[in-house]
């Protein structure tokens, strides 16, 4: 079954008609046909989460992590456009990663930088589909760095919000091509020795959360930019479990230790300067869970350092 896109309405503030009142909503408002920029895609999904016996409710987080944007200051440099959301459909969650992915083909050929506001983290290999069919990635190496607890390995005969980097990792293989996979926040406890050992099967480089202190951020970026140097085009995936659970509450499952806020905007800036970053999901909010918005609000934050980084804009 099948489900059309859904469209968005942006409001908020407006403090004046000049571009020192410009806000996220202005600029997607008045993003024109024809130029390129930051494209948001939404994908309303928990049924990976469901599936992974994890706490349901990321199926409302696109529009969470939109209200979050909104009001926030647009640089006149950042073009914005809002593709709308693909929503899964009485559960059938390969149907809707196969639009995700036609969806972020679609925005790539277009010249745009893809955005994608998870759902679970079974976007991501929607997400994946879309950036190896495309044209960013015709006889290029794709690496994937994922800011996150957990390595999201699973093998298992469903696909669920704990498998898309092992069905990476399949489909990859099946194409000819190595599979150039790097984990940022990895909690020791959160994964067990089966996990570890398919990482190192793999050849995945990871750091755990507990190298990832505010103390050694010279270190993860020492470490992040081996990972860019190694591949020739970049996907960043973020899962706001990576972060400290009193940072990020609302997730489906909240980390006791994480990777501090700073940490992780340093690595999201050094991608964003990058030429070679193509494609950007953020996944696992969960509004249910969420304290006054601060894990959207930190979804938002994450989105726009990104975003300002990349159109040029550097204070952010």
């Amino acid at each position: 079954m099948t489900n059309p896109t859904t469209q968005h309405t942006w409001t908020g503030r407006d403090d004046g008609p000049g571009p020192e009142h410009r806000r996220w909503h202005h600029a997607v408002n008045t993003a024109q046909a024809g130029t390129t920029g930051i494209a948001i895609l939404g994908f309303r999904s928990d049924e990976g989460v469901r599936r992974n016996k994890g706490r349901v409710g990321a199926v409302d987080a696109p529009a969470s992590i939109r209200s979050a944007l909104a009001p926030m200051a647009a640089p006149a440099e950042l073009l914005v456009h809002d593709l709308g959301d693909n929503t899964v459909v009485d559960g059938n969650l390969e149907d809707g990663q196969e639009r995700l992915g036609a969806a972020v083909r679609q925005a790539l050929d277009a010249g745009h930088l893809p955005v994608i506001l998870g759902g679970g983290h079974e976007t991501a290999f929607g997400t994946y589909t879309g950036l190896r069919a495309s044209q960013v990635t015709d006889g290029r190496r794709i690496g994937i760095i994922n800011l996150d607890a957990h390595f999201d390995l699973r093998a298992e005969a469903i696909p669920s919000s704990g498998t898309p980097f092992r069905q990476v990792a399949d489909a990859e293989r099946a194409l000819g091509h190595g599979f150039n996979y790097t984990v940022v926040g990895i909690s020791q406890p959160g994964n067990t020795e089966a996990l570890f050992q398919t990482a190192r099967e793999l050849g995945v480089k990871y750091l755990l959360d507990e190298e990832c202190t505010e103390s050694r951020t010279e270190q993860v970026r020492q470490f992040t930019q081996d990972f860019i140097d190694s591949v020739d085009v970049v996907y960043l995936t973020i899962d706001l479990d990576v972060l400290p659970a009193y940072v990020a509450p609302g997730v489906s499952a909240p980390a006791s230790y994480g990777v501090p806020l700073s940490v992780v905007l340093e690595v999201c800036r050094q991608l964003a300067r990058s030429p070679k970053l193509a494609v950007v999901d953020v996944v696992e909010l969960n509004p249910r869970f969420d304290v006054d918005s601060r894990t959207a609000r930190t979804a938002a934050r994450l989105i726009h350092t990104i975003a300002t980084e990349r159109s040029g804009h550097r204070h952010a």
